[in-house]
């Protein structure tokens, strides 16, 4: 009841930013979002927030949109979008993942209007780049694709954020909920098996890995039993508190707006206005 109160008068800017980055992995929502008048400039705003995880929710919310090939070339040349993007690979403050995250998103928006050609000799050349600012302790990242047993509403898949938000080494998810799977972008010595260990914790939900055979089939491969040791977030400030977290209160209202898109923009409205008074007073 409380928490209701609290969420009415004045939202925080984690639970904005979140809220706006569960609103963004609904496909459904992603081109209204992008439309909005204050949803981007907000986000980007946001890439200069000093609290940690804002800025990497803020970074998913991001990845979601870019997601949709429509919404890139407005994203791209959003004020400051690119700007804002360079400064969080480039701050030495930045935890590895969020720069690994934020430089993904830069090449995807980066090579919205290029030939493939261009593309990749882009692509490579962004990569040293980043590699460069990311300094020998950031190896490559790599991608394991994960099949969810039980990832079947936006409250299991809120629960599966969370459970993978926690552990080092993850930088990017994008959830497939119609096929139950979870496309998971890791640091590359980070093991798969800590994934599925993570992801079992929740007690509700089990993880196989995806994996290609050499004739191009998938193939389902379970992890191991035995749990891995996970070696927790320590840069990124814990995620709120099960109990005061305003998306359980909204979780309701965001599994349905991807059928009433007017829930959506009501939403967004509110979220422009928070984003309005908070940064321009």
């Amino acid at each position: 009841e409380k928490m209701n109160s609290t969420m009415s008068e004045e939202p925080d800017a984690l639970s904005v930013v979140n809220q706006l980055r569960d609103l963004a992995a609904d496909p459904l929502n992603r081109r209204a979002i992008v439309q909005d008048q204050g949803c981007l400039p907000g986000l980007i705003l946001f890439l200069d927030h000093p609290n940690p995880p804002v800025v990497h929710s803020a970074l998913l919310a991001l990845r979601y949109l870019a997601e949709c090939r429509a919404n890139r070339e407005k994203m791209k040349s959003e004020l400051g979008m690119m700007l804002s993007l360079q400064n969080v690979i480039q701050k030495t403050t930045t935890p590895g993942e969020t720069k690994l995250l934020a430089s993904e998103v830069y090449d995807i928006l980066q090579s919205s209007n290029m030939s493939d050609m261009d593309n990749v000799n882009e692509m490579n050349y962004r990569r040293r780049k980043a590699q460069f600012f990311l300094g020998s302790t950031n190896k490559r990242a790599k991608t394991v694709v994960l099949h969810i047993d039980g990832l079947d509403d936006s409250s299991r898949r809120n629960l599966c954020e969370e459970a993978l938000l926690k552990i080092k080494g993850v930088i990017s998810f994008t959830f497939q909920m119609a096929v139950q799977r979870c496309v998971v972008r890791i640091r590359s010595d980070l093991k798969a098996e800590a994934l599925a260990t993570a992801i079992a914790s929740t007690k509700v939900m089990k993880a196989q890995q995806v994996v290609k055979s050499e004739s191009g089939e998938e193939m389902l491969i379970p992890f191991q039993d035995t749990p891995v040791e996970v070696e927790q977030n320590t840069d990124l400030p814990e995620y709120l508190p099960e109990d005061e977290s305003p998306t359980k209160e909204q979780d309701k209202a965001v599994s349905r707006v991807g059928s009433h898109p007017e829930g959506a923009a009501s939403w967004l409205s509110t979220a422009a206005n928070f984003l309005s008074r908070s940064f321009y007073w």
